[in-house]
């Protein structure tokens, strides 16, 4: 009899054992899952994560391509800056023109998305009917400026 009860114990601090493992390993799993600024992740660059670790906004890779007539590549009016991003792809497609807030926070960690040039960019925030707000990348200032003038564009999702 005392061979079984050794043999149970054994097999109880074995389960014991076995199941601590994996809440450790799953806990580190979720620790290692929880994305950063920087990361590369739904067809973009994180550039924002809220409190709970598990949603943000991810920026496009690059700058859009493409152009308004008369400007040089990459540099669009407000109109084609909201198409540019709203056609863009990646594997998603529920990109779109970061609003006045999203792009200030792009501007933030503009360090950690890489490839972001100084200069403006586009926001789909509109001052009003003429008129959009842009953010100056060299300094984070934000402008209303005219919807005919050019900026760049990068497009953003949320994840």
């Amino acid at each position: 009899m005392t061979f079984i009860a050794k043999k149970s114990i054994t097999r109880l601090w074995m389960a014991v054992l076995l199941t601590g493992l994996v809440l450790i390993s799953a806990s580190s799993l979720s620790f290692a899952a929880t994305p950063k600024p920087g990361d590369s992740l739904g067809g973009g660059i994180v550039f924002y994560v809220d409190g709970t670790g598990q949603h943000g906004l991810i920026v496009s890779k690059t700058d859009m391509a493409g152009r308004t007539s008369g400007k040089e590549e990459g540099v669009m009016n407000w109109y084609d800056a909201n198409t540019a991003a709203n056609a863009f792809v990646e594997g998603y497609g529920d990109w779109v023109l970061p609003n006045k807030e999203q792009l200030h926070q792009l501007y933030l960690n503009k360090s950690a998305v890489g490839g972001i040039v100084d200069t403006y960019y586009w926001s789909s925030s509109e001052s009003d009917g003429n008129n959009a707000w842009a953010e100056y990348f060299l300094n984070g200032n934000q402008v209303a400026g005219n919807k005919s003038n050019g900026s760049c564009v990068r497009a953003v999702r949320a994840f």
